[in-house]
């Protein structure tokens, strides 16, 4: 069979599974937003005393017993109602909604991560409440967020209450807050909300941000909303504007928990979705840069606010700037076996059972490193495994369990009609979506494993370090195709990474003279 009769067997056959499995829902109808009458709290007054025994960063919630493992890889029949009832929601609280406010997708396949045992509580997509956790979502979005992507801000200004929402906008990370601001606000009241300024930053002309941070009418303000957004700049400056100096939380970080834990939605964009994990990227290096003198606390790494719970580290920009390389020293020396990373134009939204759906432009990388170990010297891993979730897929952080998107869950790849069959190779693993280009071909290839390397400039630190990323297929490796387009899902591909040596000069120039040899000199560099 040729090539273009293979593919067009497997995406009719998932545009057939998909039709079987149920019509999809219809977009739900937004009325238009009325004209934007920003509504602002009172302007901050000098602090009281600071309110002892201030809300701690996160709460954890209670140990539970792992729940039994699934075998790896395989797809089973998902524990799914028909339509799950939210329950009655508590007098001022805001209730998330399911996928585009509907009745909660039909899934036709479920595939679990291996080795990621379950914490407190699992999916309500596997039919088990998750206890003792926020109530509220994030919607974290991997930055360059166009305003004409409705699918995200429909789904904060949905998650917020809808229509009217009360949403509090953060631009603390920007260098121009006011401008900021009044740019994201006139966004979401485009979508329905009703948004206003929290005016809370380090770059805030005339105000004293620490002040602002703890005045109660802002606090006020913050808890009674239906959601936060922070835009995008550096995250650094959120982190210092919303805790004191001395490291506790102001009183408007502690409404932003409050509000968060009553079930409001956090969001935000670039700066604003790196704070989401406990550990944040603060100055960091270049990813390869990170790759070969790695991380310290206090300069590539500080403290981030932790929404998204103590043992999942994010990043942002990822596919983009090839950044999810720079996550791996980081979980590494912080012990974190997750990393969630999105490209930007994208979002991921995170549930109060710890369910991640893709939503937007393009997906998100999962790094998962429970049986992943490393030796000592230059950089090196063995044995992660990396996932990508494209738009309209799911995972849940304590099951462990993935749920391609309806139009791909009957498009699995078979492994005996690959569509690729030569040897895979990337000579920049760290390039725009590369990592993804040479995931989805070795998921569909003939090809056991694909390489991809990464160095720097000859004038750049330790210019003869560069590093080899292998990527395998293994027994618990599958991978589905779009039925509505040639998008790829791809779960569980290995990745092993090795230093190398980098010969120098990498190259010379080719002539046809005998015994000429040109050398070209090397453009400066750094890492």
């Amino acid at each position: 069979m040729s090539r273009m009769l293979i593919r067009f067997a497997v995406v009719m056959g998932a545009l057939a599974g998909t039709l079987i499995g149920g019509a999809a829902t219809a977009a739900s109808e937004r009325t238009t937003a009325p004209a934007a009458d920003t509504v602002k709290p009172a302007a901050a007054q000098p602090a009281a005393a600071a309110q002892a025994g201030s809300t701690p960063a996160a709460e954890k919630p209670a140990a539970e017993k792992p729940a039994a493992a699934k075998p790896a890889g395989v797809i089973v029949p998902p524990v799914v109602p028909a339509a799950i009832a939210p329950a009655a929601p508590v007098a001022g609280t805001v209730t998330p909604e399911t996928k585009d406010g509907t009745e909660a997708d039909g899934i036709s396949a479920v595939v679990t991560i291996k080795g990621n045992p379950a914490a407190a509580g699992t999916s309500v997509l596997s039919g088990t409440p998750v206890v003792n956790g926020p109530k509220g979502s994030l919607v974290i979005v991997g930055g360059a967020l166009r305003a004409d992507n409705a699918a995200v801000w429909e789904r904060i200004v949905r998650l917020a209450g809808g229509e009217s929402a009360r949403i509090a906008v953060f631009a603390s990370a920007s260098a121009s807050p006011e401008a900021t601001a009044k740019f994201n606000m006139e966004l979401l009241n485009q979508y329905g909300a009703d948004s206003f300024f929290i005016p809370v930053a380090v770059k805030l002309a005339g105000s004293d941000y620490l002040a602002a941070a703890d005045d109660p009418e802002l606090a006020a303000a913050v808890r009674k909303a239906g959601g936060a957004y922070f835009a995008g700049g550096d995250q650094a400056r959120i982190t210092r504007a919303l805790r004191r100096p001395d490291g506790s939380n102001s009183l408007v970080l502690d409404a932003l928990w409050d509000m968060y834990r009553r079930g409001g939605v956090i969001a935000g964009s670039s700066a604003g979705a790196a704070i989401m994990s406990s550990t944040m990227f603060d100055e960091p290096r270049t990813v390869l840069g990170t790759l070969k003198r790695g991380v310290a606390e206090g300069q590539e790494i500080s403290p981030g606010l932790g929404f998204i719970g103590d043992d999942v580290f994010v990043d942002q920009h990822l596919l983009v700037r090839g950044r999810f390389a720079r996550m791996l020293p980081v979980m590494l020396k912080k012990g974190y076996k997750l990393g969630l990373g999105v490209d930007e134009n994208t979002a991921m939204v995170v549930s109060s059972n710890r369910d991640v759906e893709i939503i937007g432009y393009k997906g998100a990388l999962l790094i998962d490193l429970h049986e992943a170990s490393t030796e000592p010297g230059a950089f090196n891993l063995t044995n992660a495994k990396v996932s990508y979730l494209d738009a309209g897929d799911k995972f849940n952080i304590t099951s462990g369990e993935f749920f391609p998107a309806p139009d791909k869950a009957e498009g699995k790849l078979d492994p005996t009609k690959p569509y690729y069959r030569e040897p895979l190779f990337a000579a920049d693993i760290l390039g725009n979506t590369t990592v993804v280009d040479l995931m989805g071909k070795l998921i569909d290839s003939d090809q056991t494993d694909a390489i991809g390397i990464t160095l720097g400039s000859p004038r750049s630190v330790q210019p003869d370090l560069g590093f080899e990323f292998r990527f395998s297929r293994v027994g618990d490796s599958i991978g589905y195709m779009s039925a509505a387009s040639e998008a790829y899902s791809i779960y569980n591909v290995r990745m092993d990474i090795r230093p190398i040596q980098i010969r120098l000069p990498l190259y010379q120039y080719k002539s046809d003279r005998p015994g000429v040899i040109n050398t070209p000199q090397q453009a400066r560099g750094s890492d």
